[in-house]
């Protein structure tokens, strides 16, 4: 979907252009509806706006805006909600719950589960796959623990595909010379294990067949090439070598590990790191968006699509009570 140019592209723009909840409101109704309301049980688009602020159409059914969005069921204004949104993306190494808890002044689980919510958010449904020519690995993220290294470790195992996007040699350059690395998407998705099952899946899932797949010598993506992919194994052998044999990949590992460290200080469990590995796409994917308001509006538009979840679907079911 194309983005008109009447987002706020400055925070004193944003402040104008949402300065009361019926402006928040009317916004994520235009990003619902761009052809006006459409009653969800008939289809009907003859509505009006009751005195409770819900779309009532002439079954009889009552919508609310935020319904069966991100903002589902929320008791706080969407204004709140919006200062919360813009300020994750105008930071380009974002913000921690706790800076938000400072500055929106709520509960640190409140701005915890927003977070959260929002980095599903991250994820456009139907998103395309990688595509051309992809390298792909898999590195360990987490801390150290005694005794363990390598690919036995207990750490959280991270898969990374990232488009390659070589600029072209130049006319007269000297052959020796290895035209510059230029990336283009990442996907990043945690794995159980290094297996063959597990990364010819990640790369079924995120790239598309027929792509370049550029891997190291690991006999787990020996297969690739039987399901339609032009399998270009590397054998590393030594490991100071593996940047520059696959320096996409390298790249995005390092990046992300430093990101994580310096905006959540390395403190993201196993179980949510695969949100933040998602927040970390959206961020590198548009890295080179000039215009953080634009940014904002793209939020915005798949927070009023997705599926809403809560704070239980979020931290998981509670432990089954012991046994007396």
């Amino acid at each position: 979907m194309d983005i008109p140019e009447d987002f706020p592209k400055t925070h004193p723009e944003f402040e104008t252009r949402f300065a009361s909840e019926q402006q928040c409101r009317d916004f994520l109704a235009k990003l619902r509806w761009p052809e006006g309301f459409v009653c969800p049980k008939c289809g009907g688009r003859d509505a009006w706006v009751n005195c409770r602020g819900l779309f009532e159409c002439r079954c009889g059914r009552q919508t609310s805006v935020t319904a069966g969005t991100v903002f589902h069921r929320t008791r706080t204004p969407l204004r709140l909600w919006f200062e919360v949104m813009f300020l994750m993306v105008a930071s380009k190494p974002g913000v921690s719950a706790t800076t938000v808890m400072r500055l929106m002044g709520i509960k640190y689980s409140t701005a915890w589960t927003w977070l959260h919510k929002l980095r599903k958010a991250m994820v456009r449904p139907g998103r395309l796959k990688l595509h051309g020519k992809v390298e792909i690995d898999e590195s360990y993220f987490g801390g150290a623990k005694r005794g363990t290294h390598g690919r036995g470790t207990t750490k959280a195992l991270v898969a990374c595909a990232v488009e390659r996007l070589d600029a072209p040699a130049e006319p007269g350059e000297p052959p020796a010379r290895v035209p510059p690395t230029v990336l283009g998407r990442v996907r990043l998705e945690v794995i159980e294990d290094a297996t063959q099952v597990s990364l010819t899946n990640f790369a079924l899932n995120n790239v598309e067949t027929a792509s370049t797949a550029c891997t190291d010598g690991l006999s787990s993506y020996n297969e690739l090439s039987e399901f339609g992919f032009v399998h270009e194994p590397h054998v590393i052998g030594d490991p100071k070598k593996a940047p520059k044999i696959l320096p996409g990949v390298h790249r995005i590992f390092a990046l992300a590990k430093r990101w994580l460290l310096g905006t959540y200080q390395g403190s993201v469990s196993k179980k949510h790191l695969p949100a933040y590995l998602h927040e970390y796409e959206f961020r590198f994917d548009r890295r080179r968006s000039s215009n953080r308001g634009k940014l904002f509006h793209r939020l915005a538009e798949i927070a009023a699509m997705i599926a809403p979840s809560t704070y239980r679907d979020i931290v998981g079911p509670r432990p089954a009570a012991a046994l007396s």
